[in-house]
């Protein structure tokens, strides 16, 4: 989607909403806190303006204020002039613009990585040859140059124009001092080459280029990744609603043309589109976005609907009691990307280590420069020294702190089978000091099975898999795993919310609830249960149950090992939550519970201190995975958790969280440790470039051999 310009008018992107504007836009080049403190300030500036939020995660500017709506033409010129480009905000564009800036860094870093090997192999050549003459030592120069420059021209401009446009409003990001050393490397070589001194310093212009590329492809490639969860979110909601007019028409509507007193037709097999109250009909719906829960909810007239369900059998007659940007879909995708915004405002230690790193650079630099010049060192002199320093202080080894340590450890852990999807989850995961479970698909198996097979008659399980065959019930299901194939009832029929009826070898034959049976329940079983009644016989019970994974009891022993709280929030009935949270020694638990609660108790947990850690699987959990101050999904999980989720376990094995865990604390301390060697280098090399102990070329080396400490170090976790 091309940005706005003079040839688009913002204006048409302008809602109003209760007596004031509202709009919101997608900024391109937009990379860390600063960017967003940037855009979101001139914003405010603007008369008016009562919300402005950028979200680095999906790139969404909201935008605010009490005024004209002619007045977003302003904004968006503003937001054009301080450097960053907007266009209407929609997600797929999102997706768009973040897969095209991947593959720039992606192209930038293979010509850098190119170059590198390439012109070191002459600069190799020109070491080695101690004896080489003064024209050989220049024609391999010249091939370097000849690779080099095209090079750091093409694989430099994400820093050159970040640089730049950052100078263009009177303010320095680290972008520019890195632009400033290439440039002066590769300015400085050239002069040396055509003089015939003999010193060049290309091969350190592309391998610093190469090193911070690598480091700023895989910042880029993990933030593109963490606004998935609520483009995923958005893609749940129904986009056309069915209104039923006063004179009994039925009319296609968009779903967001709906407001609440609103009558609805929703179709079996569709996404009620809005939050509403069942006027007419019954059935079963998927409520498992609301609750988590695999068990058909059924609904009859006067139950609340929320948006999201979807519709399994029979036609439903709704009133709207909220618009579509006001229903509890809409509501989820809000708390998602909330959730999202916190965690990308994290901020990491090499970000503050940075708001001191340019003017200090500069500073050096500018004192070096101007002290040689006073103690009556030439200018050629001095500006070697100066560069030297400049060298010497790029940030390349402070840039791989972290990447370094991430893509070890990630690749440690995906060996066992924990995939790590946000850039800075390691970090928050060695931090975690309470775990919360979701139930169903976490510490369960997430599906229905028939628990008492052993005390029912074959004749009476056969009998039962003849209905159950017919139905798609996860109850039914488990009766038919239990008895496998075979034949079917005849007159089948299948009362939603209440059972299946047929008859089989000329006999009636009902299976289902008790209530619908007539039946009394057995009270104070955490189960579920069914029964079959068959004309003439005594009813048999079926007892049905989510059983808890293998390994789940080892997980969170293993985790409180470790020192960590555990508490388990589910959606389900009290019942069947309270009997696994006995089986896996959960003291703390809570039953019954919309996205909404468990929102709140995770905030609570961070209002408290616990600093918690989401485990969860369903689409219900997708707000409170966002929310946690770290988040893991299972590898069964619906897509939208495992987008909202910071680590995802493949094959579903609980046991594996607790070796994450360590392998977190274990990440955690090289970082730290990686910190002490980049500031131990820099206390011990600046000075001596400073003092003139060290040239160009030199500080080139010892600026890469820095990075390979940084490197090496890392790699201790792959051990």
């Amino acid at each position: 989607m091309a940005a706005i310009d003079a040839a688009i008018d913002p204006e048409a992107f302008v809602r109003d909403k209760d007596g004031h504007r509202e709009m919101d836009l997608l900024v391109s080049g937009v990379h860390c806190a600063a960017c967003i403190s940037r855009v979101e300030t001139a914003m405010r500036d603007f008369p008016g303006v009562s919300h402005a939020r950028l979200n680095l995660s999906t790139g969404r500017l909201a935008l605010a204020w009490n005024g004209p709506a002619g007045q977003s033409r302003d904004m968006v010129n503003r937001l054009s002039e301080i450097g960053y480009p907007v266009t209407p905000y929609q997600p797929e564009s999102r997706t768009h613009t973040a897969d095209l800036e991947e593959k720039q860094l992606l192209r930038a870093m293979a010509v850098a990585g190119f170059a590198t090997a390439n012109v070191m192999l002459f600069s190799v050549s020109v070491w080695a040859g101690t004896d080489m003459s003064a024209e050989n030592r220049a024609f391999f120069h010249w091939l370097s140059a000849l690779i080099a420059l095209p090079a750091v021209a093409y694989s430099g401009r994400p820093f050159f124009i970040s640089g730049w446009k950052s100078l263009k409003t009177r303010s320095v990001n680290m972008d520019v001092p890195i632009s400033l050393a290439v440039l002066l490397a590769c300015g400085l070589s050239i002069y040396e080459t055509v003089l015939g001194h003999g010193a060049a310093y290309f091969d350190a212009a592309v391998m610093l280029l190469f090193f911070l590329l690598i480091g700023r492809y895989l910042d880029v490639r993990l933030r593109a990744k963490a606004g998935q969860a609520a483009r995923d979110l958005a893609a749940l909601q129904a986009t056309i609603a069915h209104r039923l007019l006063p004179d009994g028409t039925l009319k296609a509507v968009p779903a967001g043309d709906i407001a609440p007193g609103d009558k609805l037709i929703v179709p079996p097999g569709e996404r009620i589109p809005v939050d509403g109250r069942v006027l007419a009909g019954e059935g079963v719906v998927d409520a498992s976005l609301v609750t988590g829960e695999t068990a058909p909810h059924p609904l009859k007239a006067g139950d609340e609907a929320w948006s999201g369900m979807i519709n399994l059998d029979r036609p439903l007659t709704l009133t709207a009691t909220a618009a579509s940007q006001d229903s509890l879909l809409a509501e989820i995708t809000r708390l998602v990307e909330a959730g999202e915004q916190s965690r990308s405002r994290y901020v990491r230690y090499a970000d503050r280590a940075a708001r001191a790193y340019v003017p200090a650079v500069f500073a050096m630099t500018a004192a070096t420069l101007a002290g040689w010049l006073a103690v009556g060192a030439t200018i050629h002199d001095s500006l070697m020294n100066a560069i030297a320093v400049l060298i010497i202080t790029c940030p390349c080894a402070m840039a791989l702190v972290v990447p370094a340590v991430q893509v070890v450890a990630t690749g440690r852990l995906f060996k066992d089978g924990v995939l790590v999807k946000s850039g800075d989850a390691l970090e928050r995961l060695a931090s975690a000091r309470t775990v919360v479970f979701d139930k169903t698909g976490t510490l369960t198996e997430g599906r229905a099975r028939l628990l008492n097979a052993n005390d029912i008659a074959d004749e009476a399980l056969e009998t039962a898999a003849r209905l159950a065959r017919l139905s798609r019930h996860p109850l039914s299901r488990a009766v038919t795993a239990a008895a496998g194939d075979g034949p079917v009832c005849d007159n089948f029929e299948d009362s939603a919310g209440g059972g299946l009826s047929g008859w089989v070898d000329g006999r009636a034959v009902r299976f289902g609830s008790a209530d619908w049976l007539g039946l009394p329940p057995s009270d104070g079983d955490a189960a579920q249960e069914a029964w079959l009644v068959v004309d003439g016989e005594k009813p048999v019970r079926f007892v049905f149950a989510d059983t808890l994974r293998a390994d789940a009891a080892k997980a969170v022993s293993g985790l409180k090992a470790h020192g960590f709280d555990a508490e388990l929030l589910s959606g389900d009935r009290e019942g069947p939550v309270r009997a696994a949270a006995e089986a896996l020694g959960l003291d703390r638990w809570r039953a019954g519970l919309k996205p909404q609660d468990k929102i709140a108790r995770i905030e609570q947990l961070k209002a408290e201190g616990a600093v918690p850690l989401m485990v969860g699987d369903g689409v219900n959990d997708a707000p409170a995975l966002a929310a946690a101050h770290v988040s893991v999904s299972m590898g069964s999980a619906a897509e939208i958790s495992r987008s909202a989720a910071d680590l995802v376990i493949q094959g579903d094995r609980l046991s594996a969280l607790p070796r994450a865990f360590s392998v977190a604390r274990q990440a955690r301390a090289r970082v730290m440790e990686n910190f002490a060697l980049a500031n131990i280098y820099n206390v011990i090399a600046v000075p001596l470039a400073v003092f003139g102990f060290v040239t160009p070329l030199v500080a080139a080396l010892c600026m890469s051999v820095s990075s390979i400490v940084v490197m090496l170090n890392a790699l201790r976790l792959a051990r």
